[in-house]
């Protein structure tokens, strides 16, 4: 899984239509190998990033979990310790 892409179920507040945008674009990005398509792809680019929105937002709306929603600032520093420790020289 590409590292700029995030969990984004249960978590209070819910994910943001931005959060969904951007992990949408990074998967697309990803797959196609483009950071930033050419004129002839674009179109086709900003389809597939608008539709794996639209259907991660359905995704995220559909699903049910019976544990304590997660806190964005607690797992950003958990997240954070984490690449500290990695990255110690």
């Amino acid at each position: 899984m590409c590292r700029n892409i995030r969990p984004l179920f249960n978590f209070e507040p819910p994910a943001t239509e931005d959060e969904i945008h951007a992990a949408a674009l990074q998967f697309v990005r990803k797959i196609s190998g483009f950071t930033k398509p050419s004129q002839a792809n674009q179109a086709a680019f900003d389809t597939a990033v608008a539709e794996i929105a639209r259907v991660s937002a359905a995704l995220l709306d559909s699903l049910h979990s019976s544990a304590t929603p997660k806190n964005r600032d607690e797992e950003a520093a958990k997240a954070k310790a984490r690449s500290a420790q990695r990255f110690a020289s």
